[in-house]
Parts: structure tokens; sequence; C-alpha cells
């Protein structure tokens, strides 16, 4: 049976702070605690930069060692919609990237 879904990808550091803790975990806790996603996957990335140009990796010429993330997961339109909702504030714009997608 086929599902129609959206899929999300949220993209950030190590290093990023929330309010409370990293916004890694505060993003986990709202899509889990509040939100109750069908699934999270974080990525943790070898290196990477954004539209600052700071490359962020592990190896010893880059300076700064925040290594970039990916958060992804997925479920029904509506739900990812108020899970979104949920982190506008905690994010950049452009940080967070969407997609439909079909469940099997």
């Amino acid at each position: 049976m086929a599902n129609e879904i959206t899929v999300v990808r949220i993209y950030l550091r190590e290093a990023d702070k929330g309010h409370h803790e990293t916004l890694m975990r505060e993003i986990l806790k709202i899509l889990h605690d509040q939100h109750r996603v069908k699934g999270v996957t974080v990525f943790r990335g070898v290196a990477g930069f954004g539209d600052t140009s700071e490359v962020h990796g592990t190896d010893p010429l880059y300076v700064l060692a925040s290594l970039p993330l990916v958060i992804e997961f997925f479920d029904a339109p509506e739900k990812i919609e108020a899970a979104i909702g949920a982190l506008n504030g905690l994010l950049p714009a452009g940080h967070i990237v969407t997609w439909p997608a079909t469940s099997r």
C-alpha cells in the first residue's frame, strides 16, 4: 500500500546551540515528544560548508571542528507541516528542505 509522505532534511552543525541544549537535541525532542513523527535519522558529515564558505571538518587543516549534521525524517504531509511550524524559530531561513515522496 502506497502512502503520500513528505520527507524533510534539516541542515545544521554539531556546535549549533538551542535554547537549553544543543540544537540537534532540541529538534529531536520536538519531533519525538511533541509531534511523534514516524522516525528520525541524524547523519554526521565528514566535512561541509554553507553560505559563509567556512569549511567544517575533522581534517586538522580545518580550524573549525564543528561537523555538519543532517536530520532527516518523514511522515504524512499535514503532520510534517505542524512539526516544521514548531521548528521555524530555531533555525535560520533555508535550513529546512522538504519534498513529496511515496512510502511503500
